[in-house]
């Protein structure tokens, strides 16, 4: 089979396929008792995300069970900020922590020692390509320059980022500093993925619905394109994904202001409008993660009316968000089963 007909890859060339290709957010995790056993043999968190054994071995496991279309790389978004000596740590029942970054921090990033640091990513996505049937495609993904930098200040999560926010206004060029120079070690992260075999990328902005417009123009919009253009002038054919939650109407110009290929839809996005988006190129999403949690008719419901309402266009069908833990794995054969028999 050649790259080109790997069914993803065609969705993002703007093919409209019956029944659209899937994958799910987060698609090896916790909700599956395979990850969760090489997750307790890998020790720390990290210490999976850097164990090409392991990291293989976790991206593969959803693909033997459900068969989906797409394999996402094992990794986190919180491997830029270790990589730049942030003292990333993931402690149970707290989430991730790392040392705050100040302006003398910011004005003393260096990339010193992250290619090597993150030498384990590229050996994953390598054995990964070799793995995978050949009929796959192959994700690689980063976390956008906004939400990476909400971490990084804080020095932890934050329900509406209000310290990175603040830090933005108080320190406008120290920010935008800290947001050129994620977006260039980031992009450089995703070409490095490119040429270890990754089909196409994603980049996470998980963050993106606490901004207001204006921020949402130069946090969010700004450094994702900065992104992609200089992906696209290392890898002209590079494929891109952007995924920008809780963006809802500014979605709208997103895609063009970008230079994404496709657009993430969270839940929220009304499929009316996630119709008309569909109308300028290919858009992946939107079913609530809670929708796979219910099951049943809540379950039943939801992708059909997914199907109904973007099933005719470019669709990569996902969740909005990533699948949670408290997922039913037989619910999600489910999930596949349903799509798959869609029909148009």
């Amino acid at each position: 089979m050649s790259v080109t007909e790997r069914k993803i890859l065609q969705v993002l060339e703007g093919k409209t396929l019956t029944p659209p290709p899937l994958w799910l957010m987060r698609q090896a995790g916790r909700y599956l008792p395979e990850y969760r056993a090489t997750r307790a043999k890998a020790g720390s968190f990290l210490d999976l995300c850097y164990s090409p054994e392991h990291a293989v071995e976790v991206t593969l496991q959803p693909i033997r069970r459900y068969g989906f279309d797409a394999a996402i790389l094992f990794s986190d978004i919180l491997v830029i900020p270790d990589a730049l000596k942030r003292n990333v740590r993931f402690t149970e029942g707290h989430g991730p922590e790392m040392d705050p970054i100040d302006e003398a921090g910011i004005a003393a990033l260096k990339e010193d020692g992250m290619w090597g640091h993150l030498a384990p990513v590229f050996e994953t996505v390598r054995r990964l390509r070799a793995e995978l049937p050949a009929e796959t495609t192959l994700l690689g993904f980063c976390g956008a320059p906004w939400t990476v930098a909400t971490y990084m200040i804080a020095g932890h999560g934050t329900p509406d980022q209000a310290p990175a926010r603040l830090f933005a206004y108080r320190h406008p060029e120290a920010f935008r500093q800290l947001l050129g120079f994620l977006a260039d070690v980031s992009s450089e992260y995703l070409i490095r993925q490119i040429d270890a075999g990754a089909d196409a990328v994603q980049i996470f902005d998980s963050w993106a619905g606490v901004l207001g417009e204006a921020e949402f123009e130069a946090f969010a919009v700004e450094p994702v394109k900065r992104m992609i253009d200089n992906v696209r002038a290392a890898r002209p054919g590079a494929r891109i994904i952007a995924f920008a939650k809780g963006a809802g109407y500014m979605l709208k110009s997103y895609r063009q202001k970008t230079g994404a290929d496709a657009i993430g839809l969270d839940w929220s996005v009304p499929l009316s409008f996630a119709a008309e988006l569909q109308k300028d190129g290919p858009v992946q999403g939107n079913l609530d993660p809670m929708r796979v949690v219910a099951g049943g008719e809540a379950l039943e419901t939801g992708i059909a009316a997914i199907l109904d309402r973007l099933g005719h266009g470019p669709l990569i069908f996902n969740l909005g968000h990533g699948i949670t833990p408290q997922a039913n794995p037989d619910t999600v054969t489910r999930l596949v089963e349903q799509v798959r028999r869609f029909r148009g």
